[in-house]
């Protein structure tokens, strides 16, 4: 199959079958896998722009995260849905949620850091919550004697905020909400350090 075999309408039909059976994002280099590479990126993101506008006003969605393209249903009707697998969404403790806070908009940072903002200590529980859910790794080394590990967050962080880029973070109010809808509400409990506002927000590189 070339490209001059295909038509936009069979393009779409291919791409929508690709992208509602698959598990994950796909990233427009993967999706030239299914035409032999024949058509070019630009011509598959202008597709893919076609295809989201199509979809508008349905269930599902097209959305473009980090990690690629993929289909999901639409926040309003997550509530709907939830009612055939009911189960209640981890519940991580606001000591877990400052810390992802800080390393998401001052990364990469080490765990000094983290606790010069924080002012208490940042248990190794806490690194390793965030670790084992996939929203931070780490990235490199501070060249400092000790060579303390720098944190970043990664690509899946992104993917499960439906963020393409670390410029399209929200405010630090809003945060809380945001990973709240990803399946993370967090836990409202008295543990000492800053509230969030009180972070300062410089962007970093994307992870």
């Amino acid at each position: 199959m070339d490209a001059s075999s295909l038509d936009i309408g069979q393009v779409k039909r291919v791409l929508e079958a690709a992208l509602l059976t698959s598990q994950e994002p796909l990233p427009v280099p993967e999706l030239r896998k299914l035409f032999d590479e024949q058509l070019s990126s630009d011509t598959l993101r202008r597709v893919l722009e076609e295809l989201r506008g199509e979809w508008q006003g349905r269930g599902v969605e097209l959305v473009h995260v980090a990690s690629g393209w993929r289909f999901r249903a639409r926040p309003e009707y997550q509530q709907f849905i939830e009612r055939l697998n009911p189960q209640k969404p981890p519940r991580y403790s606001r000591a877990v949620m400052e810390t992802l806070t800080i390393i998401a908009y001052r990364q990469p940072v080490t765990r000094g850091d983290i606790e010069s903002i924080r002012g208490v200590t940042v248990s190794t529980n806490i690194i390793r919550v965030l670790e084992e859910r996939g929203w931070i790794d780490v990235v490199g080394h501070r060249e400092v004697p000790g060579r303390p590990a720098l944190y970043g967050t990664t690509r899946a962080f992104l993917d499960d905020l439906n963020l393409s880029s670390l410029e399209e973070l929200p405010p630090l109010d809003d945060l809380g909400s945001l990973v709240e809808t990803a399946g993370a509400a967090p836990q409202p409990r008295a543990e000492e350090g800053p509230a969030p506002e009180a972070i300062e927000t410089p962007r970093a590189a994307a992870a």
